[in-house]
């Protein structure tokens, strides 16, 4: 994968990711599925 400046990369294993796509709505990022959850975290 080339370099992104401002990008990083974290390491989850296979079932936390698959878990993390079940969570996503289609066509949901990564990135846009942990904002959303860390923002509806926020509200509580």
């Amino acid at each position: 994968m080339p370099y992104r400046s401002g990008v990083t990369t974290i390491q989850l294993s296979p079932a936390t990711r698959e878990k993390l796509k079940e969570l996503g709505k289609k066509g949901e990022t990564y990135e846009e599925i942990i904002l959303r959850l860390m923002k509806a975290r926020r509200k509580k």
